[in-house]
């Protein structure tokens, strides 16, 4: 779907805004990526290491502020 030479040059303020801190800070879109790179991007998975984790678990007993006394 083409649209008019009119809605081509349209800019919404949101996009302006975006462009204008941008433009102001260089380096923003880098430290966007170092803050998801340190909250989301994990490590793969070793599937042995979390297969001898679950074993080795203690079993917790259901109350566990109840002494066996």
């Amino acid at each position: 779907m083409k649209f008019s030479k009119q809605f081509s040059l349209y800019e919404s303020e949101a996009t302006n805004f975006i462009q204008s801190l941008k433009g102001a800070n260089p380096k923003l879109e880098q430290s966007q990526r170092d803050g998801r790179a340190l909250l989301w991007d994990k490590a793969p998975i070793d599937l042995d290491q979390q297969k001898r984790n679950l074993e080795s678990r203690v079993a917790q007993q259901p109350y566990v502020y109840q002494t066996k006394g």
